[in-house]
């Protein structure tokens, strides 16, 4: 129809429009066309594209795999390797150990011969063993009875001891007992002695008078040495031997009254002062100072005195009664002093 109009149309004028359009709509179908069969390349391009994809990825799997097994068969070959060193080492030392108890058989091969020999040295052997033995309980049998008999002997001692000890015990007791009766003894011995000193000093004291070169010091009766010496001499003065005469009364009367079983003495004591003598008789005080003490004693004995109520001793100056530098201090410390004590 649109045929016919155009041919109507071209009659009636040279009309192009309608070629126009038949070329474009040819164009536009086959511009379609191409189109539907790019699409259609597209997909098949698409669809292999994708199944190519898929491919690779299974192979990116396979591949995955494969490492992860070579992994493992690396590892697994490092035990493996290190699982052979062991056992070529396990080898070695077995057939060491082999060749060591070959070498123990050969060994006991070659010592076997000896073994019986050997039993029969330690059957003699147990035999002397079994001999010294019998002979052994003897002797344990024998000392045995010597324990028995020790044990016995110890019981005694032990006894005897014991009564010992008792002994003992009563005898310290009676030594305890003694002994305060000594003490009481010689308390009373003490205050004895001391009244019959008293008495004495008190009779020397009478006889000799209110002498300034004769007093008392405490328990002593002390002479100055000019009483009885020159200076530097030993030689009893005449006046000197005059007071000697009557101590010595007085001593004699005095042991005739003290008891006997009271043991007592008179200690003349000689002193120097402090000055040195060095003279070709005296070489020192302690000399000088023995000398006179030992003359006034001599004296007393040579007139009636028991020698076994004297005694004489030598101070020389280490025994002063004045320390002073003086010559007052140094006739003070020249002396001679009489002590009645104890022996």
């Amino acid at each position: 129809m649109a045929l016919a109009r155009s041919r109507r149309n071209g009659e009636s004028s040279l009309n192009y429009w309608p070629g126009f359009v038949d070329a474009l709509s040819t164009l536009v179908l086959s511009i379609v066309f191409l189109l539907s069969v790019f699409l259609v390349v597209q997909f098949y391009l698409s669809q292999e594209v994708s199944g190519k994809d898929k491919a690779l990825e299974r192979l990116n799997a396979q591949i995955a795999q494969l490492t992860n097994l070579l992994s493992l068969e690396k590892v697994t070959s490092g035990g493996l390797n290190d699982q052979i060193a062991q056992l070529r080492a396990g080898l070695a030392t077995a057939e060491a150990e082999r060749d060591r108890a070959k070498g123990l058989y050969e060994g006991l091969a070659s010592t076997g011969n000896d073994a019986a020999g050997q039993a029969r040295e330690l059957n003699k052997a147990l035999d002397s063993e079994k001999q010294l033995s019998a002979r052994a309980l003897a002797q344990v049998e024998v000392l045995n009875q010597q324990i028995s008999a020790l044990r016995r002997q110890l019981a005694a001692l032990e006894a005897a001891l014991d009564a010992s000890e008792k002994r003992d015990k009563d005898a310290q007791s009676r030594i305890t007992d003694l002994g305060q009766r000594l003490n009481v003894a010689l308390a009373q011995r003490v205050q004895e002695l001391s009244r019959y000193r008293s008495e004495f000093f008190g009779r020397l004291r009478a006889i000799l008078g209110d002498r300034p070169d004769i007093r008392v010091v405490g328990d002593r009766f002390v002479f100055q040495s000019e009483v009885f010496f020159d200076t530097g001499q030993a030689v009893l003065l005449p006046e000197g031997k005059a007071e000697l005469d009557k101590l010595a009364d007085a001593l004699k009367e005095l042991d005739r009254k003290i008891p006997s079983e009271i043991a007592w003495v008179l200690r003349v004591d000689g002193h120097t002062d402090v000055r040195p003598i060095n003279s070709p008789q005296f070489k020192s005080n302690w000399e000088l100072s023995s000398a006179r003490a030992i003359s006034v004693v001599q004296y007393l004995v040579s007139l009636g005195v028991p020698p076994q109520r004297l005694v004489a001793a030598g101070f020389a100056e280490f025994q002063p009664l004045d320390t002073a530098a003086t010559e007052e201090a140094y006739r003070r410390n020249r002396r001679i002093e009489l002590k009645l004590t104890e022996r």
